[in-house]
């Protein structure tokens, strides 16, 4: 693993921002996997600022986002299909047949699990997958207890996490139960991972990420058997540190 420590969500955002163009300049058909959530926002609003200043494009660019909740369509305002399309896709020349989101509303979500797999599979694989880490260490919507070898699939969310994406929701009760995310596994083939951690309140989980054992109650401990993560974390996030980075 490669520690970039910044000073803030903001430096953060932009060092992510610069190493995405520079995968992106290197390989105008890169298959991108994207998260979603606060965390990637700012580095998508310096992806949209790069675009408009500087013209880097995204024509032939694939992407693959890591989850969606079941039961949203695409144009509800809450679903990932929707969080992509308003902070990142709309602002750059992405064809939006070229981005892919798992669907919601398919009424057989196995079917939906299989396909979506099938979709990343068929096209080689992640070239450069962005991932945000949970409070609990989720990855995706991987939650404790997801095992390393999963495939994409249906989650039943944690308590913890419906928490704390109600942000995003006019009422908690709002907030879907359900998701279909890439697997452990799916994420674990992509060729290189690009892992943001911002705030104090992913101090517990960085803790356990860098200085914890590999176990499946912590879902991201499994990108310590990956071959290529880049973390970019600011000092809030890791401030908790027992060995402090510089």
């Amino acid at each position: 693993m490669k520690i970039i420590e910044v000073k803030d969500y903001t430096e953060m955002s932009q060092k992510a921002a610069e190493y995405i163009i520079e995968k992106v300049r290197q390989n105008p058909s890169i298959k991108l996997g994207l998260a979603t959530g606060g965390t990637p926002v700012g580095t998508y609003n310096k992806l949209i600022e790069d675009h408009k200043e500087h013209g880097t494009s995204y024509r032939n660019v694939t992407t693959f986002n890591l989850d969606e909740y079941i039961g949203l369509a695409g144009d509800d305002p809450n679903s990932y299909r929707f969080f992509m399309d308003e902070k990142l896709f709309n602002h750059i020349d992405i064809d939006k047949n070229n981005t892919n989101v798992p669907s919601g509303t398919n009424q057989d979500n196995e079917e939906e699990c299989t396909r979506y797999e099938s979709l990343v599979a068929g096209s080689g694989g992640v070239d450069l997958q962005v991932l945000g880490i949970g409070s609990n260490g989720h990855i995706g919507f991987n939650e404790p207890g997801t095992s390393f070898t999963s495939q994409t699939h249906v989650i039943e969310l944690a308590p913890s996490t419906i928490e704390a994406n109600a942000r995003f929701f006019e009422r908690i009760e709002d907030v879907p139960t359900k998701a279909i995310t890439m697997g452990i596994s799916t994420i674990m083939k992509s060729k290189e991972i690009l892992l943001l951690v911002s705030g104090e309140t992913k101090n517990d989980a960085m803790s356990k990420l860098l200085e914890g054992d590999v176990t499946e109650s912590f879902p991201a401990s499994v990108l310590k058997n990956h071959p290529s993560v880049t973390i970019i974390a600011d000092k809030a996030a890791v401030s908790g540190l027992k060995t402090h980075r510089q």
